[in-house]
């Protein structure tokens, strides 16, 4: 008997599909070495000490927002069997926290008590007080590997008093009997870390995915199409200059490409093609940016001149500024 699955479960399940990749091995390796092993080789959740047995070690991901550090960081984090389920708290024994924006000391100390699940903090609370009740709430539930996705945001929106000061507070954490094993993951402005306490950033292996490239990984990419198509049930029918276009119009990042296929297999079967073509990932791409047929970077002959992104610098920065400004208003 077959059963028919509705479209939206199938496009999910291609949405919760995870494709291996640099990302995922290298968190893989550098998690490892940061947690102890038993008499039979295997990984405890304990974390390794050094200096002396004295405190942990970080790991900072560090890639343009869209690359796949997130998913990849995830991935590794719930697939690690010694990091699930602590049988004595219910809780895992990781903790995933988005550091809010605009970022201070104080809102990054709030928004992991929040996250242990320990509401109504009153915002008038010293520092010490909240960073002290994150010690001892993380250690309370158990966790080993704390988390901070979007930590760009510490370096971006804070100034350069209160990013050291924030920085060597969650040194702390990684120092006696409840230390953690920090995770920071941000955009590259992340890696300015080491300008501003460089004590801290030693403490951080550091991992920096390359961008996709069009003399290595067209094979690659076409490989993922037809993972894809698979698991959805249609064929790929693409000119050989499509993993290029794609690669260029994800702005080389692993993460966009990803979900433009997604996407692309989306509009094929809510069309009821049997054939993935070009079109859909025209049809794709213009849902995402907006753009007219002529600037259409799976349409245009002239593809390799539309200009990208052209006011994503200049947004940046005025968004930059904004978070200065709700941070000075207090």
């Amino acid at each position: 008997m077959t059963i028919k699955i509705p479209k939206g479960k199938l496009v999910q399940s291609l949405r919760d599909m995870h494709v291996p990749n640099e990302r995922t091995a290298a968190v893989q390796k550098h998690l490892a070495r940061l947690l102890q092993v038993d008499d039979e080789d295997r990984l405890t959740a304990e974390p390794c000490r050094f200096t002396a047995d004295k405190e942990t070690r970080g790991i900072a991901v560090i890639e343009a927002a869209g690359g796949g550090k997130t998913t990849a960081i995830r991935t590794v984090l719930q697939s690690t069997s010694a990091l699930k389920m602590n049988p004595e708290t219910g809780h895992p024994r990781y903790l995933e926290i988005q550091i809010p924006s605009p970022a201070t000391h104080k809102s990054v100390g709030l928004a992991i008590l929040e996250a242990t699940g320990m509401s109504g903090v009153s915002s008038t609370a010293k520092a010490w007080e909240i960073w002290g009740a994150v010690r001892k709430r993380l250690g309370q539930m158990g966790i080993k590997v704390l988390w901070l996705d979007e930590a760009q945001d510490l370096v971006m929106a804070q100034s350069a008093n209160e990013t050291e000061t924030t920085l060597r507070t969650i040194k702390t954490l990684m120092q006696g009997d409840n230390a953690v094993i920090p995770i920071l993951s941000g955009t590259r402005r992340l890696g300015e870390m080491t300008s501003f306490d460089p004590q801290v950033s030693r403490r951080f292996t550091k991992i920096a995915p390359s961008d996709l490239d069009h003399s290595t990984d067209q094979d690659d990419i076409f490989g993922m199409i037809d993972g894809y198509c698979d698991e959805a049930g249609i064929t790929a029918r693409l000119p050989d200059d499509l993993a290029v276009r794609l690669m260029t119009g994800s702005r080389y990042r692993f993460g966009r490409a990803i979900e433009t296929i997604v996407n692309a297999i989306e509009c094929a079967i809510f069309d009821g093609a049997t054939f993935l073509t070009i079109d859909h990932f025209a049809e794709a791409w213009a849902m995402q940016e907006g753009c007219d047929p002529g600037s259409n970077i799976f349409w245009a002959p002239d593809w390799m001149s539309i200009s990208l992104d052209a006011g994503a610098e200049a947004y940046e920065q005025a968004r930059s500024k904004r978070q200065q400004k709700k941070i000075e208003r207090g």
